[in-house]
């Protein structure tokens, strides 16, 4: 009787963590995902000053549309 119950329970709680997980599977399907082919890049030498620029290309390989809030450099 009471190995029937600890097997009830434990399938119990097996199916109530599988059907929770199964909606933030369904999430994470469509949401955007950031690709940058290129992270880092290594400026010459330049006199102290020079005003220096490059550009880096940000994909976006999700189903979700991207919106990038806030860049910091490094």
């Amino acid at each position: 009787m009471k190995r029937r119950l600890i097997y009830a329970l434990t399938l119990f709680f097996a199916l109530f963590i599988l059907s929770a997980a199964a909606p933030a599977a369904e999430e994470s399907a469509a949401a955007p995902r950031a690709v940058a082919p290129e992270r880092t890049y290594e400026f010459a030498p330049v006199v102290d000053g020079t005003k220096v620029e490059h550009d880096f290309v940000i994909e976006n390989y999700g189903d979700a549309p991207l919106h990038i809030q806030r860049v910091k450099t490094g």
